[in-house]
Protein backbone atom coordinates (compact mmCIF):
# COMPACT_ATOMS: atom_id res chain seq x y z
CA UNK A 1 0.00 0.00 0.00
CA UNK A 2 2.78 2.50 -0.83
CA UNK A 3 0.89 4.67 -3.38
CA UNK A 4 2.37 3.18 -6.54
CA UNK A 5 -0.47 2.78 -9.11
CA UNK A 6 1.15 0.87 -11.60
CA UNK A 7 1.62 1.61 -15.39
CA UNK A 8 -2.19 2.74 -15.29
CA UNK A 9 -3.80 4.15 -12.84
CA UNK A 10 -8.18 5.21 -12.26
CA UNK A 11 -7.55 7.38 -14.86
CA UNK A 12 -6.51 5.18 -17.76
CA UNK A 13 -8.50 3.55 -20.47
CA UNK A 14 -7.38 0.15 -19.32
CA UNK A 15 -8.50 0.02 -15.83
CA UNK A 16 -11.88 0.70 -16.90
CA UNK A 17 -11.90 -2.35 -19.56
CA UNK A 18 -10.45 -4.24 -17.16
CA UNK A 19 -12.92 -3.66 -14.28
CA UNK A 20 -15.30 -5.71 -16.71
CA UNK A 21 -16.12 -8.64 -15.78
CA UNK A 22 -17.16 -9.86 -19.44
CA UNK A 23 -13.33 -10.29 -19.90
CA UNK A 24 -13.42 -13.76 -19.04
CA UNK A 25 -15.58 -14.37 -21.86
CA UNK A 26 -12.83 -12.07 -23.63
CA UNK A 27 -10.37 -14.52 -22.95
CA UNK A 28 -12.05 -17.33 -24.15
CA UNK A 29 -12.67 -15.38 -27.76
CA UNK A 30 -8.69 -14.51 -27.63
CA UNK A 31 -7.69 -18.26 -27.66
CA UNK A 32 -10.28 -19.43 -30.49
CA UNK A 33 -8.75 -16.89 -32.35
CA UNK A 34 -4.98 -17.74 -31.52
CA UNK A 35 -5.68 -20.88 -32.20
CA UNK A 36 -5.81 -19.89 -36.10
CA UNK A 37 -2.35 -18.95 -36.51
CA UNK A 38 -0.34 -22.40 -37.16
CA UNK A 39 2.97 -21.67 -35.55
CA UNK A 40 1.66 -19.75 -32.41
CA UNK A 41 -0.93 -23.47 -32.34
CA UNK A 42 2.08 -25.51 -32.55
CA UNK A 43 3.88 -23.58 -29.57
CA UNK A 44 1.22 -24.10 -27.55
CA UNK A 45 0.46 -27.82 -28.53
CA UNK A 46 4.42 -28.51 -28.28
CA UNK A 47 5.10 -26.55 -24.79
CA UNK A 48 1.96 -26.27 -22.73
CA UNK A 49 -0.28 -28.80 -20.55
CA UNK A 50 -3.31 -27.07 -21.14
CA UNK A 51 -5.23 -30.24 -21.79
CA UNK A 52 -4.11 -31.78 -18.28
CA UNK A 53 -4.54 -28.13 -16.26
CA UNK A 54 -7.05 -25.79 -18.38
CA UNK A 55 -8.26 -24.22 -15.15
CA UNK A 56 -4.51 -23.39 -13.74
CA UNK A 57 -4.05 -22.54 -17.32
CA UNK A 58 -6.60 -20.04 -17.44
CA UNK A 59 -6.12 -18.85 -13.81
CA UNK A 60 -2.04 -17.90 -14.17
CA UNK A 61 -3.06 -16.28 -17.20
CA UNK A 62 -5.70 -13.95 -15.69
CA UNK A 63 -3.16 -13.50 -12.44
CA UNK A 64 -0.56 -12.31 -15.19
CA UNK A 65 -2.94 -9.64 -16.92
CA UNK A 66 -4.50 -8.72 -13.70
CA UNK A 67 -0.98 -8.21 -12.27
CA UNK A 68 0.04 -5.57 -15.62
CA UNK A 69 -3.05 -3.96 -14.91
CA UNK A 70 -3.87 -3.52 -11.67
CA UNK A 71 -0.21 -4.74 -9.84
CA UNK A 72 2.42 -2.05 -8.68
CA UNK A 73 4.66 -1.49 -11.44
CA UNK A 74 7.48 -3.58 -9.20
CA UNK A 75 5.37 -6.36 -9.34
CA UNK A 76 4.15 -5.84 -13.54
CA UNK A 77 7.84 -5.94 -13.95
CA UNK A 78 8.65 -8.47 -11.90
CA UNK A 79 5.40 -10.93 -14.15
CA UNK A 80 6.92 -9.98 -17.45
CA UNK A 81 10.41 -10.99 -16.47
CA UNK A 82 9.24 -13.90 -15.58
CA UNK A 83 7.31 -14.88 -18.33
CA UNK A 84 9.73 -13.46 -20.62
CA UNK A 85 12.11 -16.39 -18.73
CA UNK A 86 9.47 -19.21 -19.28
CA UNK A 87 9.01 -18.30 -23.39
CA UNK A 88 13.18 -17.64 -24.08
CA UNK A 89 13.07 -21.41 -23.02
CA UNK A 90 10.55 -22.76 -25.42
CA UNK A 91 11.01 -24.41 -28.94
CA UNK A 92 8.77 -25.78 -31.68
CA UNK A 93 8.66 -27.43 -34.48
CA UNK A 94 7.23 -26.45 -37.73
CA UNK A 95 5.36 -30.01 -38.82
CA UNK A 96 5.21 -28.94 -42.34
CA UNK A 97 8.92 -27.76 -42.94
CA UNK A 98 10.84 -29.75 -39.78
CA UNK A 99 11.97 -25.84 -38.85
CA UNK A 100 12.93 -25.22 -34.83
CA UNK A 101 11.71 -21.77 -33.92
CA UNK A 102 11.88 -20.02 -30.84
CA UNK A 103 7.91 -19.31 -29.26
CA UNK A 104 8.86 -16.20 -28.58
CA UNK A 105 9.70 -14.99 -31.77
CA UNK A 106 8.38 -11.31 -32.49
CA UNK A 107 5.53 -11.99 -34.98
CA UNK A 108 3.75 -15.05 -32.51
CA UNK A 109 4.24 -12.70 -29.27
CA UNK A 110 2.58 -9.73 -31.64
CA UNK A 111 -0.13 -12.23 -32.79
CA UNK A 112 -0.77 -13.11 -29.51
CA UNK A 113 -0.62 -9.74 -27.76
CA UNK A 114 -3.15 -8.03 -30.64
CA UNK A 115 -5.68 -11.07 -30.58
CA UNK A 116 -5.61 -10.77 -26.46
CA UNK A 117 -6.45 -6.98 -26.41
CA UNK A 118 -8.63 -6.60 -29.71
CA UNK A 119 -10.58 -9.63 -27.68
CA UNK A 120 -10.47 -7.22 -24.40
CA UNK A 121 -11.71 -4.09 -25.99
CA UNK A 122 -14.01 -5.63 -28.26
CA UNK A 123 -15.98 -7.76 -26.37
CA UNK A 124 -16.22 -5.31 -23.45
CA UNK A 125 -17.98 -3.17 -26.02
CA UNK A 126 -19.93 -5.26 -27.75
CA UNK A 127 -21.51 -6.37 -24.50
CA UNK A 128 -22.54 -3.20 -23.44
CA UNK A 129 -19.56 -1.29 -22.11
CA UNK A 130 -19.41 2.42 -23.39
CA UNK A 131 -16.34 2.93 -25.10
CA UNK A 132 -15.90 5.93 -27.50
CA UNK A 133 -13.93 5.20 -30.66
CA UNK A 134 -11.04 7.53 -29.18
CA UNK A 135 -11.06 5.23 -25.82
CA UNK A 136 -11.07 2.58 -27.88
CA UNK A 137 -7.76 4.14 -29.15
CA UNK A 138 -6.41 5.04 -26.23
CA UNK A 139 -6.88 1.44 -24.85
CA UNK A 140 -4.57 0.08 -27.57
CA UNK A 141 -1.96 2.82 -27.13
CA UNK A 142 -1.82 2.25 -23.41
CA UNK A 143 -1.66 -1.63 -23.89
CA UNK A 144 1.36 -0.95 -25.65
CA UNK A 145 3.05 -1.33 -22.06
CA UNK A 146 1.54 -4.41 -21.82
CA UNK A 147 3.30 -5.43 -25.36
CA UNK A 148 6.76 -4.48 -24.35
CA UNK A 149 6.61 -6.36 -20.97
CA UNK A 150 6.38 -9.54 -23.27
CA UNK A 151 9.42 -8.68 -24.83
CA UNK A 152 8.03 -6.53 -28.05
CA UNK A 153 9.20 -3.41 -29.36
CA UNK A 154 6.50 -1.17 -29.18
CA UNK A 155 6.94 0.48 -32.10
CA UNK A 156 5.89 -2.66 -34.14
CA UNK A 157 3.18 -2.85 -31.88
CA UNK A 158 -0.97 -1.89 -33.57
CA UNK A 159 -1.38 1.34 -31.04
CA UNK A 160 -5.25 2.52 -32.64
CA UNK A 161 -8.38 0.30 -33.50
CA UNK A 162 -7.24 1.67 -37.38
CA UNK A 163 -3.96 -0.34 -37.15
CA UNK A 164 -5.08 -3.62 -35.71
CA UNK A 165 -7.57 -3.41 -38.41
CA UNK A 166 -4.54 -3.81 -40.83
CA UNK A 167 -2.82 -5.72 -38.61
CA UNK A 168 -5.54 -8.35 -39.65
CA UNK A 169 -5.68 -7.79 -43.32
CA UNK A 170 -1.84 -8.69 -43.35
CA UNK A 171 -1.67 -11.40 -41.45
CA UNK A 172 -4.74 -12.94 -42.17
CA UNK A 173 -3.39 -14.76 -45.21
CA UNK A 174 -0.79 -16.96 -42.86
CA UNK A 175 -3.86 -18.18 -40.86
CA UNK A 176 -5.53 -21.38 -41.14
CA UNK A 177 -7.62 -24.75 -39.67
CA UNK A 178 -5.10 -27.01 -38.57
CA UNK A 179 -5.65 -30.03 -37.07
CA UNK A 180 -4.05 -28.40 -33.53
CA UNK A 181 -6.62 -25.53 -34.13
CA UNK A 182 -9.62 -28.06 -34.55
CA UNK A 183 -8.42 -30.05 -31.64
CA UNK A 184 -7.66 -26.59 -29.59
CA UNK A 185 -11.47 -25.42 -30.61
CA UNK A 186 -13.25 -28.80 -29.61
CA UNK A 187 -11.57 -28.60 -26.31
CA UNK A 188 -12.45 -25.09 -25.38
CA UNK A 189 -15.82 -25.77 -26.19
CA UNK A 190 -16.42 -28.70 -24.27
CA UNK A 191 -13.44 -28.80 -21.31
CA UNK A 192 -13.39 -31.51 -18.38
CA UNK A 193 -15.69 -29.46 -15.69
CA UNK A 194 -14.44 -29.84 -12.44
CA UNK A 195 -15.74 -30.62 -8.94
CA UNK A 196 -17.87 -33.68 -11.01
CA UNK A 197 -20.07 -30.56 -12.96
CA UNK A 198 -19.99 -32.61 -16.36
CA UNK A 199 -23.37 -34.00 -15.65
CA UNK A 200 -24.90 -30.71 -15.12
CA UNK A 201 -26.40 -27.64 -15.96
CA UNK A 202 -22.67 -26.16 -15.73
CA UNK A 203 -22.09 -28.14 -19.07
CA UNK A 204 -24.88 -26.79 -20.99
CA UNK A 205 -24.31 -23.25 -19.31
CA UNK A 206 -20.32 -23.26 -20.53
CA UNK A 207 -21.94 -24.63 -24.33
CA UNK A 208 -23.84 -21.35 -24.02
CA UNK A 209 -20.50 -19.12 -22.96
CA UNK A 210 -18.40 -20.89 -25.85
CA UNK A 211 -20.72 -20.87 -28.34
CA UNK A 212 -21.00 -16.24 -27.78
CA UNK A 213 -17.50 -16.42 -27.93
CA UNK A 214 -17.07 -18.06 -30.91
CA UNK A 215 -20.05 -15.69 -32.01
CA UNK A 216 -17.92 -12.89 -31.29
CA UNK A 217 -15.59 -13.65 -33.56
CA UNK A 218 -14.63 -11.39 -36.69
CA UNK A 219 -16.21 -13.45 -39.37
CA UNK A 220 -13.05 -14.29 -41.30
CA UNK A 221 -12.31 -15.92 -38.51
CA UNK A 222 -15.56 -17.85 -38.15
CA UNK A 223 -15.32 -18.51 -41.73
CA UNK A 224 -11.95 -20.14 -40.87
CA UNK A 225 -13.42 -22.85 -38.46
CA UNK A 226 -15.94 -23.94 -41.22
CA UNK A 227 -18.68 -22.07 -39.31
CA UNK A 228 -21.13 -19.82 -40.94
CA UNK A 229 -21.02 -16.25 -41.00
CA UNK A 230 -24.72 -15.07 -40.98
CA UNK A 231 -25.71 -11.80 -40.71
CA UNK A 232 -27.39 -12.61 -37.30
CA UNK A 233 -24.81 -14.58 -35.77
CA UNK A 234 -22.53 -11.27 -34.35
CA UNK A 235 -25.91 -9.46 -33.14
CA UNK A 236 -26.86 -12.72 -31.68
CA UNK A 237 -23.57 -12.90 -29.84
CA UNK A 238 -23.41 -9.16 -28.89
CA UNK A 239 -27.02 -10.04 -27.04
CA UNK A 240 -26.08 -12.97 -25.53
CA UNK A 241 -22.74 -11.10 -24.29
CA UNK A 242 -24.92 -8.11 -23.01
CA UNK A 243 -27.28 -10.15 -20.74
CA UNK A 244 -24.31 -12.04 -19.18
CA UNK A 245 -22.38 -8.83 -18.49
CA UNK A 246 -26.04 -7.59 -16.79
CA UNK A 247 -26.04 -11.11 -14.92
CA UNK A 248 -22.35 -10.67 -13.62
CA UNK A 249 -23.07 -7.03 -12.79
CA UNK A 250 -25.62 -8.33 -10.70
CA UNK A 251 -23.35 -10.65 -8.68
CA UNK A 252 -20.78 -9.32 -5.28
CA UNK A 253 -17.99 -7.55 -6.44
CA UNK A 254 -15.76 -10.39 -4.31
CA UNK A 255 -17.55 -12.95 -6.56
CA UNK A 256 -16.35 -11.66 -9.90
CA UNK A 257 -13.31 -9.21 -9.26
CA UNK A 258 -9.87 -10.57 -7.46
CA UNK A 259 -7.51 -9.43 -4.75
CA UNK A 260 -5.12 -7.66 -7.18
CA UNK A 261 -7.89 -5.94 -8.57
CA UNK A 262 -9.14 -5.10 -4.42
CA UNK A 263 -5.36 -3.91 -3.51
CA UNK A 264 -5.12 -2.00 -6.32
CA UNK A 265 -8.50 0.56 -5.60
CA UNK A 266 -7.16 0.76 -1.85
CA UNK A 267 -3.68 2.11 -3.67
CA UNK A 268 -6.09 4.50 -5.30
CA UNK A 269 -7.73 4.84 -2.54
CA UNK A 270 -4.89 6.00 -0.19
CA UNK A 271 -3.75 8.40 -2.97
CA UNK A 272 -6.52 10.21 -3.45
CA UNK A 273 -6.43 11.03 -0.07
CA UNK A 274 -5.17 14.91 1.19
CA UNK A 275 -1.55 14.89 2.43
CA UNK A 276 -2.41 15.91 6.02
Amino acid sequence: MDGDLGFFGPTSVSWRVHAEPILALAGLRALYLQALHPRAMWGVAQNSRYREDPYGRLFRTGTYVATVVYGSTAEATAAGRRLRAIHARMRAVDPRTGERYRVDAPELLRWVHVTEVESFVTTARRAGASLTGEEVDAYYTEQLVAASLVGLDPATVPSTAAEVAAYYDDVRPSLAMTKEAAESALFLSAPPMPYRLGLTPVRLAWFGIAGTAVGLLPSWARRLYGLPGLPTTGPTAALSARTLRMALRALPEKAVRGPIYRRAMQRAALASQPVA
